[in-house]
């Protein structure tokens, strides 16, 4: 069983990540992650199975985790499967895997669909789940949280059967007994209730720390000449936040006895815990505890009574790398988990990150009291997806071969020019001549033809990127690392191995302290790692002392920048008002001509006080008399002007009726037409 996986704020939360072994033969590892992924891993053989990502998984990360035991898997499979096909076979497959949330949810994923099956929410808990058990029988899910309540699920219809107050502070550890009636919960005391009461049966004390992890030992009593309730008379093991004694229970149908019966101890605290259940008082109980320095300890010891001292393990396994040369040395390969295969006589090992796990089979060999496994994962850290980056496959090459195929990335093998024979093969297949040779069939490909420039694909880009890293070629990485294009910088990064980032992010230092130019293209680097890989930045637990560099290089740029902006406004400002200044010193009067000019008449006899006068409301009417007398000698003067001419008019006339008349006297009568309008 997981210790659990609280957060790293809390002093009092338990050490390590959420993980468990799955039921049926141990054929799947869950593990869930610091950054809210959920992993399913295959023991046999160490590969990824599915992965899950929540919704909620940056807010509500996984706290905690277990899966649906065996015999109910096996009762509900090949019911649900009979409907669809006549398929029996199903009752192997692993199915429902419940999730406690940070946010107070619990989510019930299903490996077989892939997906998640539902989620139990409503009238739960308002605080982080600590803690999640299967009951074996009825499907029943039992959750505990910090609200200090312990609720009951129905996970049928995903709604509470039951919420009772657990403890005075949070509720950290569950556990329910073989016989499925009674349940035992630990927050700073240990309580076990009757499950059809909800009443305490019995109190022990005797951790000083939150308990992280509650585990029956065995299933019949020790002596089995007395009749058995089903509680009376078991044994149970504790396991403590920063404690290193694993303690040992017994149920007793006395109340007197409160205290541990025995202890196990350990070097650090423990993180996972697994154990067989002896089924008789002969029979020993093997131990394995993973403890938070990734070693396991192995016991094996038979539960019969009071021990004063603390047992010691018989076996201790610890994994490390080869230390290869004279100058480097082994390190320490923390193990995360540890699990008893069905035959009791081997040991399954996960060791290595939590993103990429090692799970391997270990005989147990009780005769060595100390293992140390040597183990060489330097090409394990990558992750092992399927979808890979890209379709190129580089070689595993040796110092001493030449490499003639041109166009793989990172290799630098001279391009063979094209022969100038292309003619003369051409003509060789135009007159039928012999067949042409596989040399000159080469040659005439132009394999240069087809490389327009010098500038790497955009699919090439990240392993470019990842070969520059690896083997420092400055050139390789200038190639990468100037362009410009915003989207292309980010799918190289997206698409990148994780082992890659941190060297990355320290060749980035390095080019920041640089000419400011080249700092502008490095800072669209660096905001584009730190927003794609923050989730696995946040696992790492040396981020800090990697980062340094660049935090303090970001906090002597950062601490200029009031200053200067506080000059830019000022500049800016007086920039705008000697602007406004030298707009004012110019002509105020356009350069056009004006349409309408009035002049006043005005005669310097005139005194200020006849203006005035004039000015006045009362000489307004004065105004408009000189007006109207001035229209009157105008219209006199027009009329003067037309009495004139018609003087004029009448003058002609009389002389032309005088030459009217004497033509009559000379008998003409022919009259012009003309004179006779005018007599008219």
């Amino acid at each position: 069983m997981a210790a659990g996986g609280g957060g790293a704020a809390d002093p009092l939360s338990p050490s390590g990540v959420p993980c468990a072994f799955s039921p049926q033969g141990q054929a799947y590892f869950a593990l869930a992650s610091t950054d809210g992924h959920l992993r399913v891993w295959e023991t046999a053989s160490n590969r990824l199975h599915q992965e899950y990502v929540p919704s909620a998984h940056l807010s509500g990360t996984c706290t905690c985790l277990a899966w649906a035991p065996a015999r109910l898997q096996a009762k509900e499979g090949p019911q649900r499967k009979k409907r669809k096909s006549e398929a029996t076979g199903t009752s192997n497959e692993v199915d429902l895997l419940a999730l406690g949330t940070a946010v107070g949810s619990i989510l019930l994923y299903s490996t077989v669909r892939g997906e998640l099956h539902s989620k139990l929410i409503s009238g739960g808990h308002d605080n982080k789940v600590n803690c999640i058990q299967w009951h074996q029988d009825n499907g029943c899910l039992y959750s505990c949280s910090d609200d200090k309540h312990i609720v009951e699920w129905n996970t049928q219809t995903c709604k509470v059967k039951c919420k009772w107050k657990g403890d005075n502070s949070s509720v950290s550890s569950l556990c329910i007994s073989p016989d499925g009636k009674m349940l035992l919960s630990a927050g700073r005391t240990i309580k076990l209730w009757v499950l059809e009461t909800k009443e305490v049966y019995r109190h022990f004390t005797g951790h000083a720390t939150p308990v992280s992890s509650l585990t029956f030992t065995t299933i019949r009593p020790p002596n089995e000449s007395q009749p058995f309730d089903g509680i009376t008379g078991l044994y149970f093991l504790s396991g403590a936040v920063h404690d290193r004694l694993l303690n040992v229970w017994q149920v007793r149908s006395e109340n007197k006895e409160k205290n541990a019966v025995m202890s196990f101890t350990v070097t650090d605290e423990p993180v996972y815990i697994d154990l067989t259940l002896s089924e008789n008082k002969e029979e020993p109980v093997k131990l394995a505890v993973v403890c938070r320095d990734g070693q396991v300890h192995l016991f094996e010891h038979i539960l019969n009574g009071y021990c004063k001292k603390p047992l010691t393990s018989n076996c201790t396994i610890q994994i490390a790398t080869p230390g290869k040369g004279k100058k480097s040395t082994p390190k320490p390969i923390p193990i995360l988990a540890a699990g008893f295969c069905s035959e009791k006589m081997s040991l399954l090992l996960v060791y290595g990150n939590w993103f990429q796990p090692t799970i391997e089979r270990v005989a147990l060999n009780s005769k060595e009291p100390h293992m140390c496994l040597v183990r060489d994962i330097s090409n394990c850290w990558a992750p092992k997806v399927e979808t890979a980056i890209t379709k190129v496959r580089t070689p595993v090459v040796n110092s001493e071969a030449k490499v003639l195929v041109p166009g793989i990335p990172g290799h630098h093998a001279a391009v063979k020019p094209a022969p100038p024979q292309t003619e003369e093969v051409e003509n060789k297949r135009k007159l039928g001549g012999n067949e042409v040779s596989i040399e000159e069939r080469l040659g005439a490909l132009d394999i240069d033809a087809k490389k327009k420039d010098d500038l790497p694909q955009t699919n090439s880009f990240p392993v470019l990127l990842t070969q520059g890293l690896e083997s420092n070629d400055f050139e390789m990485l200038n190639k990468v690392l100037q362009t410009r294009n915003l989207n292309l910088i980010k799918r190289t990064v997206l698409r990148m191995p994780l082992h890659a980032v941190i060297p990355l992010l320290q060749e980035l230092t390095k080019r920041l302290q640089g000419h400011p130019n080249s700092a502008v293209l490095m800072v669209q680097w660096l905001k584009c790692v730190l927003t794609v890989h923050a989730s696995y930045l946040s696992t790492l637990p040396d981020l800090v002392p990697q980062l340094g560099t660049l935090y303090q290089l970001m906090e002597s740029r950062v601490r200029t920048f009031q200053k200067l902006s506080h000059l830019h406004g000022k500049l800016i400002l007086l920039i705008t008002q000697v602007t406004a200044a030298e707009k004012t010193k110019g002509p105020t009067c356009p350069a056009q001509k004006a349409k309408l000019v009035y002049e006043e008449e005005s005669s310097e006899e005139e005194s200020d006080d006849e203006i005035a006068d004039k000015e006045s409301d009362d000489n307004w009417d004065e105004d408009e008399e000189e007006k109207g007398s001035e229209k009157d000698e105008d219209v006199d003067e027009e009329n003067e002007e037309e009495e004139e001419d018609a003087e004029e008019k009448d003058e002609e006339n009389a002389e032309d009726r005088d030459v009217a008349s004497e033509k009559e006297l000379n008998g003409d009568s022919d009259l012009d037409p003309e004179n006779e309008s005018e007599e008219e």
